[in-house]
């Protein structure tokens, strides 16, 4: 007779690996966050370093045509912006060689909201939650303060859809300014034309100054912050403007892996400019940027990653609320 713990444990083996380990938890996220950066009480638990800024988005006449979503309308809408370095430490130098970030909220006529999270790498650091937990933990801190880098080097190894984020960021240089960088949506969305079909796409913001990095001894040598103060220099001179560009998908392209890039060969339009006018200030401190919250004409692709951003930004905005 086979022992009723001996049972469950043989049992087990012939479980699935998905029902053997418990999925991803937004707690989990929060919790690894902290590992990573410490404990920053009343900040954002990632992009904690930022800066607010405000401007207005206005569609082309194409994309008035071509879409069904109020977005589209051809009107100035107002946006409330922040541009951020990645990270849950909000001490973290300008110079260091990791995704910049930038968020949007989009005040809509009728009073709806649509908002935007993008990174300036191509694609996302994994290609779902259980992943992306993974390599958090795998970079966690050693007693030096310093991760392993071998066991980082075992779980990319070991977790292939966490290599291309990397190696972008290892070959390209951290943006100059933050009005340098190509933003990138990073997830794919479905978006409805003027005739009822949903097109599959992705899109990213080009920056209309041009992309510009840091050289290598700029790296070695910019202070710990100065990506602010660049912005706000530049604005003196007039608006900072993005072309946001909309990438249409083919059946094959992923729609619910972000790790993942589409072709290059995709067809593109520019649906828009979205001009910045002045940064600073705490308007955008209290907005929760979900890219969960669409406007009319926009749905969500398959997406994992998309999916528990809601959740996870949902505790960490809670959390900040409260002063944790």
């Amino acid at each position: 007779m086979i022992r009723p713990t001996l049972a469950l444990a043989l049992a087990s083996l012939s479980l699935p690996l998905a029902a053997q380990t418990p999925a991803a938890t937004p707690i989990d996220f929060i919790d690894a966050f902290r590992a990573l950066s410490g404990e920053h009480k009343g900040v954002r638990k990632g992009h904690a370093k930022g800066v607010c800024a405000e401007g207005e988005f206005v569609a082309s006449e194409l994309a008035h045509q071509r879409f069904a979503g109020p977005l589209f309308s051809g009107q100035a809408i107002p946006a409330q912006l922040r541009f951020s370095m990645a990270g849950g430490n909000p001490h973290v130098p300008d110079n260091t060689r990791s995704p910049r970030g930038l968020a949007a909220q989009f005040q809509l006529p009728d009073g709806s909201l649509h908002h935007i999270a993008t990174l300036t790498t191509p694609v996302f650091g994994a290609k779902d939650p259980d992943s992306f937990l993974g390599l958090l933990r795998a970079q966690r801190p050693g007693p030096e303060g310093k991760p392993d880098a071998e066991r980082v080097a075992a779980y990319r190894a070991a977790h292939p859809d966490t290599r291309p984020q990397a190696e972008w960021l290892a070959s390209n240089p951290p943006p100059w300014s933050y009005a340098t960088a190509t933003y990138h949506g990073l997830h794919t969305f479905y978006l409805e034309t003027s005739q009822g079909e949903k097109r599959k796409v992705r899109w990213h913001l080009q920056p209309q100054d041009g992309e510009k990095g840091l050289s290598t001894a700029e790296m070695a040598e910019a202070p710990a912050d100065f990506l602010a103060q660049r912005l706000a220099e530049r604005l003196r001179q007039g608006p900072v403007r993005f072309d946001w560009i909309m990438v249409f998908g083919e059946a094959e392209d992923s729609d619910d892996d972000p790790s993942r890039p589409w072709p290059a060969a995709r067809p593109v339009l520019k649906i828009g400019t979205l001009s910045i006018r002045q940064s600073g200030g705490e308007a955008c401190t209290p907005i929760n940027f979900d890219p969960n919250v669409m406007s009319a004409g926009f749905s969500a692709g398959n997406d994992p990653i998309l999916r528990m951003r809601s959740p996870v930004y949902a505790v960490s905005f809670g959390q900040r609320l409260s002063g944790q």
